[in-house]
């Protein structure tokens, strides 16, 4: 279980984990940048495929410094171009008023030919306010890392309405959890796992990915040719 799961919310997780787990073993590779890295929740799942886990979070981060192997941000890294075979980044861009940027920042400190592994929200509640400024659609993160000069590899959802609609209402459900005097501080709980529950079967059968709860995306910066264009390669 990823340990940033707690009862209301361990189905995000068991949406996120198992499609980020394999495309961690497909694409990531040497050394990774964990941009935003907060807790460095991804250490083991990155472990048996990168020689190295590089964890980047800026000052005013509410993260504990301990975890962090680089004090920067998302606009300006600090390592040289072309430092890092992978770049992880998960649930980090919408909280970037600069996406843009944020983006040619990865794509300057990424090998040719390396991968970048994100996940991104599409439906969402507003969440560590004020430092929230996005949702994504597939067809808008195509645009920006194309724009930004990758190659967009596979843009997946993670969920349908039932597993979004049932996230979201359990995270509601624990704003009525006021105190442990009160009923619902211990019915709240079982209710939610029960509703999770339930939602994690059926979102194996529920194809309604228009409502999904956010993307897994991999992009690729291309290789340069001699010339310095582009081109695809393996």
């Amino acid at each position: 279980m990823n340990k940033l799961a707690r009862s209301h919310n361990w189905l995000i997780y068991q949406l996120i984990d198992p499609p980020l787990r394999e495309r961690l073993r497909r694409y990531a590779t040497g050394s990774l940048v964990d941009i935003g890295c907060g807790d460095k929740p991804y250490v083991e799942m990155t472990a048996p495929h990168v020689s190295e886990h590089v964890g980047l979070d800026h000052e005013a981060s509410p993260h504990h410094r301990s975890h962090f192997d680089l004090v920067g941000t998302a606009y300006a890294i600090p390592a040289p171009a072309r430092r890092f075979d992978t770049v992880l980044c998960t649930d980090v861009l919408e909280h970037l008023e600069d996406p843009r940027a944020a983006l040619a920042e990865a794509h300057r400190v990424l090998k040719p030919g390396g991968y970048a592994i994100y996940t991104v929200p599409l439906f969402w509640h507003l969440h560590e306010e004020p430092r929230d400024f996005y949702r994504y659609t597939r067809h808008g993160l195509a645009y920006l890392f194309e724009g930004a000069g990758f190659e967009v590899v596979e843009i997946v959802p993670l969920s349908g309405f039932i597993a979004t609609f049932s996230q979201e209402l359990v995270y509601f459900l624990y704003r009525f959890r006021l105190h442990w005097i009160n009923p619902l501080w211990w019915l709240i709980p079982i209710l939610g796992t029960v509703i999770q529950a339930v939602a994690y079967v059926l979102n194996k059968f529920d194809r309604s990915y228009a409502y999904t709860v956010e993307y897994l995306l991999v992009a690729r910066k291309p290789v340069a040719d001699a010339d310095g264009t582009a081109h695809k390669g393996s």
